[in-house]
């Protein structure tokens, strides 16, 4: 496609977008009826969640607050020992997973924008959690350079079936050009061991000029990571600029395009190519113009929804809505819009009962329970 095509195009479906919704897959209305409940009302921006083995929930809150909810929704206070972090604009306490040992060793792992000076990166944190405390906690890893700004920190965690954990990294806005370059971890997914040391087989383990934690490359905000349940493959979404942004399903040493290649355009108005593979790029499993802000990202596995299982579910910041998008080996094949118009959802998981929670994104952030509406 032409650069003047791109532009004609991205200013056709931008002004269409209160009415039109353009992706590279057909919509579908849903036959399912949903119960929405309130479980927790008045977190500060809440960002991601995680289910411990007795069904309460640990999450963040931007602001650098860590909370556990039960599973009748009781709020603890904040537990201590918490990193210091910056929270401002998008930075904040963002990521968090379990050890895939976790009912053995209690570690937690937690991303956040690591503040130095006037400057910030994305860190990665393990602690114990011992009752409402953080006990030894260890930085085991930290984004280099650190940049000024306030954008732009990927921060999903995800530990693969081989037990190394992967991290999800933004360009930091105003360096997207260094998503580019393998010398620093600017617009990177990164794959690190538990302990934050460097796995064996990293692609760029070998390359003296390369920073050996990258799995991949040529990105620019990564907020949503999740596992392939059957293939163990991992799936990521990244924000795109105006329009643009992606699914992808990134393959180690592989470069993902960005600046160079996007099927959105700079805030500015500057095209981009979209053409990925032309130039070498891997091109993206699915995307959408205008942008829907994607954060969160789920494979649906539950019992609640036998219909669903295998779906991928993405929360939307822009739409204001629960992405489901049904999947057939490496495609999307079709497209549903479920709440639409309800809040800015951040994160979205599924239950050991098979529910679906939802994280809001707002000062009085929300955590929803999604189960079957009653016939």
């Amino acid at each position: 496609m032409t650069l003047i095509l791109q532009v004609i195009k991205l200013f056709i479906l931008t002004t269409l977008s209160g009415a039109f919704f353009y992706s590279t897959a057909h919509a579908q209305s849903s036959q399912v009826k949903l119960d929405v409940k309130v479980l927790v009302s008045g977190l500060n921006h809440p960002w991601s969640m995680a289910f411990m083995p007795d069904g309460r929930i640990l999450l963040t809150e931007r602001a650098g607050r860590l909370r556990v909810v039960s599973s009748d929704g009781q709020l603890s206070p904040p537990i201590k020992g918490v990193p210091t972090v910056f929270a401002q604009d998008q930075g904040g306490l963002l990521g968090i997973a379990l050890d895939p040992d976790f009912s053995k060793n209690s570690f937690i792992y937690l991303a956040y924008a690591e503040p130095q000076g006037d400057l910030a990166g994305t860190a990665v944190a393990r602690a114990k959690l011992v009752g409402g405390a953080l006990e030894n906690l260890q930085v085991i890893f930290r984004q280099q350079p650190k940049t000024e700004g306030g954008n732009h920190f990927g921060s999903r965690l995800v530990f693969a079936p081989d037990g190394n954990l992967f991290v999800t990294l933004g360009d930091r806005f105003k360096y997207m050009d260094e998503a580019q370059e393998l010398d620093n971890h600017l617009g990177k997914l990164v794959r690190i061991r538990r302990d934050g040391l460097v796995p064996a087989d990293n692609p760029f383990v070998q390359d003296r000029k390369a920073k050996p934690e990258i799995w991949s490359y040529g990105h620019r905000h990564i907020q949503g990571a999740a596992i392939h349940p059957q293939t163990g493959q991992l799936w990521t979404h990244e924000h795109g600029p105006r329009g643009g942004d992606e699914i992808n399903i990134p393959k180690a040493g592989k470069n993902y395009g960005w600046p160079k290649a996007s099927y959105g355009i700079h805030y500015w108005m500057t095209p981009i190519k979209d053409e990925h593979a032309e130039q070498g790029f891997e091109e993206p499993v699915y995307h959408w113009t205008p942008a829907v802000a994607p954060s969160g990202m789920m494979f649906y596995q539950g019992d609640m929804f036998p219909e669903w299982k295998g779906n991928l579910f993405v929360g939307s910041l822009v739409g204001k809505r629960l992405i489901k998008l049904a999947v057939e080996g490496t495609k999307i094949i079709s497209e549903e819009k479920l709440l639409k118009d309800s809040a800015r959802i951040r994160d979205v998981a599924e239950g050991p009962d098979g529910a679906i929670y939802l994280l809001t994104d707002d000062e009085n952030g929300k955590l929803l329970k999604l189960t079957r509406a009653s016939e």
